[in-house]
């Protein structure tokens, strides 16, 4: 499998799940500002709207999967003992979408428009309140003391969620959020996300190398 990612985007997400599961991708830096990528391709014809994840897969098709959750999803899928992701058919498997559409749709999506500066004093301020609000909702998912969004077992929606913590770039204070910022914290200490951070900085730190050259 080959995985297209581009530094700080919740192509760090999809990572992680790769990593809990012990899968090995090879990984491909999509500079988000030049258009190139590390291994040459051009980027336009793996994903025409110029955006990461994008998982290539060893079959025949040589399928092109994209969307954060999807393509978390689907490796979780193909490995149920890892508990990632409940089983299709489930209540607890509509949950786990629910939650996962409500991360990229209410907190995801939110921050872009707030990191490129894209909006009026008007729209940074709804949009502000938006985000607070839906972490809020994160936060008081976690009063309860448990460890994860769900319970004690580690997710992809946890991943997504860690994946997609832009409050500093998108200029939202969460701190307030004592539960949630203690979550990050967790989530950040597990190996598959220094690993993800890791590979992420020596691929970027490569690819800069390559277009001095």
């Amino acid at each position: 499998m080959k995985l297209y990612i581009a530094e700080a985007t919740c192509s760090l997400a999809v990572q992680t799940v790769a990593n809990e599961l012990g899968l090995s991708p090879e990984l491909v830096h999509f500079d988000v500002f030049g258009k190139s990528t590390t291994d040459d391709t051009r980027f336009s014809d793996v994903n025409s709207l110029l955006y990461v994840p994008v998982l290539v897969l060893d079959n025949e098709q040589r399928d092109q999967l994209t969307e954060t959750t999807v393509i978390s999803s689907y490796l979780a899928d193909q490995h149920p003992e890892s508990g990632l992701i409940p089983a299709h058919g489930t209540l607890e498997r509509v949950k786990m979408d629910q939650l996962l559409t409500f991360i990229a749709t209410e907190i995801a999506q939110k921050h872009i428009p707030l990191m490129r500066k894209l909006m009026t004093a008007e729209g940074i301020e709804f949009t502000t309140n938006k985000l607070l609000a839906a972490y809020g909702v994160l936060d008081a998912r976690l009063a309860d003391g448990r460890a994860y969004l769900t319970g004690e077992q580690f997710t992809v929606a946890d991943a997504y969620v860690w994946a997609t913590m832009w409050n500093e770039r998108s200029g939202v204070k969460l701190d307030h959020l004592k539960h949630l910022m203690a979550y990050i914290a967790r989530i950040g200490a597990r190996p598959s996300v220094q690993k993800a951070m890791r590979d992420e900085a020596e691929l970027v730190a490569r690819h800069k190398e390559q277009l001095a050259a």
